[in-house]
């Protein structure tokens, strides 16, 4: 059985001194993939170089929300040059956040729509991170699917750890998107969650950590990582009353198709 975990920050600095560990101890889970989506420029290149130096990861490269305020055109020139690198499959994470107030909700909103213009170009899928946004994201979205090229029409993206309600989870399954789930699908009090999560379409759903953060029962409360990918998947398998098995299947598979990687 092989897993996926399609989002962990593993360059973080909470991995510092146990990185190899961690990946070691993902492998014997069977997380046979991870992908590393940036926040920053500095993210960027530490998820390329991670991804360079093993077989099984890969990466994204993008502008967090919060890192946006002082976004300039060379920097999106910048981020199409790394795009280019051939472990880079998508471009994230990007999006909006008004949770925080780090970045004007209109310097978010231009890095976002110049992000999403640099995957159209690109023809990548895009990484999305909305936190209190979740209108303004989708109307974006729902406009930006409309200029996409056949190549990418079908798979624009993934929903990060989704979090909004049913009717946001069935515009975006509507456009195209991917839902992505993460630890809280464990927590007691996420029954809208595991609501959506058992009647979103199997073959739009994607399991992540979001390592460092959100980690699952029953090690909430300690930092996360990707060997816990398996235990999103374990609940998401008990919602849907299939085997982990074939979970672990189904998600991988919307990943290969969502992502189009495979080893290298």
């Amino acid at each position: 059985m092989q897993l996926i975990d399609t989002h962990c920050h593993l360059n973080f600095d909470a991995f510092d001194e146990d990185r190899d560990a961690a990946i070691a101890r993902a492998a014997e889970a069977g997380i046979s993939r991870i992908l590393i989506p940036a926040t920053d420029m500095q993210t960027c290149d530490q998820g390329i170089a991670l991804a360079s130096e093993h077989a099984g990861i890969w990466a994204a490269v993008g502008i967090h929300p919060n890192s946006s305020a002082d976004l300039e055109p060379r920097f999106i020139e910048a981020l199409q040059e790394k795009a280019l690198h051939a472990k880079v499959i998508a471009i994230g994470e990007i999006g909006l956040d008004y949770h925080w107030d780090t970045s004007p909700k209109a310097a978010q909103r231009r890095a976002f729509e110049a992000q999403l213009e640099l995957a159209r170009m690109l023809e990548l899928p895009v990484i999305i991170h909305n936190r209190e946004a979740t209108d303004d994201v989708l109307e974006i979205l729902e406009r930006w699917v409309q200029t996409l090229p056949a190549s990418i029409k079908e798979r624009p993206g993934v929903l990060h750890s989704f979090s909004a309600s049913p009717e946001a989870a069935e515009r975006a399954l509507r456009a195209g998107f991917y839902l992505g789930f993460t630890g809280p699908i464990t927590f007691k009090n996420a029954d809208e969650l595991r609501y959506i999560a058992a009647r979103a379409p199997i073959e739009r759903i994607l399991v992540e950590t979001d390592s460092p953060y959100l980690t699952p029962a029953p090690h909430r409360g300690k930092r996360n990582e990707p060997a816990y990918v398996r235990l999103v998947a374990e609940r998401l398998a008990a919602l849907r009353q299939i085997p982990i098995e074939a979970m672990a299947a189904q998600t991988t598979l919307n990943a290969e198709t969502l992502f189009r990687f495979s080893f290298g």
